[in-house]
């Protein structure tokens, strides 16, 4: 179960670790369509690195992402994770195959998952997962088989904590019969809020909520817009005001921006520090 400490941006602990909650996603690290490898590595690696360097310790990455690419860019950024880097909560993911740019299928055949979670132990250079989350739910296999290897893995101290991802309630509920559940990854930004059911629960049941896709803000930012002149007010970009929207949304909510860029990095970081006003909190909410 999450422990969350309720200052503004605040921390969140799992399992004694506790990390910042504004974390970084490093899906946009591998080449276009989220495939092959990082079109400038170097400048990936000092990415990484500033974000730490920044104050973020959670990291979020995947297998799929590249596939391997984050993995090994992290591994690279990172070393033996010795030093500075023994803080850092690394969260990641199975169960989704690549067949080129964009294209993804689950796969969650047991034998596949626990192959996964072996390539990304050694790719990471890390000897267990702090938090693995199953990427997609395989409608081919049973769920219980699903969740059920990644719980013996957890027996066998390769994983620590295990999440969901892309899920509805319905679903959530069934994986924790299965085993505990400290997280679930959905998309969810200020323009997409179909799960929103699901955050609820989430916070209802103090699971952590991390939100992919999280800076989405689309013609909401167009100038003259709610969104923007909300940033005006604030001497802000829109993105900032979209992530000081989701940390106040709700405590048990983890923001994973991702970006390659060093100063939208920093711009993404310091968007922790924007505390809005309960209008303007509200006018946001209240977008469509």
């Amino acid at each position: 179960m999450a422990e969350i400490n309720a200052n503004h941006a605040g921390t969140l602990s799992i399992g004694g670790k506790t990390f910042n909650r504004l974390g970084y996603g490093t899906m946009q690290l591998p080449g276009k369509g989220i495939w092959g490898p990082s079109p400038d590595p170097d400048n990936a690696v000092k990415v990484l690195q500033e974000a730490v360097d920044l104050g973020i310790n959670f990291i979020d990455t995947a297998d799929s992402y590249g596939p391997f690419t984050s993995n090994l860019l992290m591994h690279q950024a990172f070393g033996d994770y010795s030093g500075k880097y023994n803080d850092l909560f690394i969260s990641t993911k199975v169960g989704l195959t690549r067949q080129g740019p964009d294209i993804w299928t689950p796969v969650g055949r047991p034998a596949y998952l626990r192959q996964q979670v072996e390539l990304n132990l050694r790719s990471l250079g890390v000897d267990s997962i702090d938090l693995l989350f199953l990427h997609r739910i395989d409608p081919a296999i049973p769920l219980a088989d699903q969740l059920g290897e990644l719980k013996q893995l957890q027996s066998e101290g390769k994983v620590q904590h295990i999440g969901v991802s892309q899920v509805t309630v319905e679903e959530l509920q069934a994986a924790e019969k299965i085993v505990h559940i400290d997280a679930v990854q959905n998309r969810y930004n200020v323009t997409d809020r179909a799960d929103e059911i699901v955050l609820d629960y989430a916070e209802a049941h103090n699971i952590i909520f991390v939100p992919w896709f999280p800076l989405a803000t689309g013609k909401l930012a167009a100038p003259g817009s709610v969104l923007a002149k909300i940033a005006e007010k604030y001497q802000a970009q829109p993105a900032q005001i979209a992530l000081a929207w989701l940390l106040q949304r709700s405590k048990i909510i983890l923001p994973i921006p991702g970006t390659s860029n060093l100063e939208h990095l920093k711009e993404n970081v310091a968007a922790a520090n924007i505390e809005l006003s309960t209008s303007d909190f509200d006018a946001i909410s209240n977008l469509k």
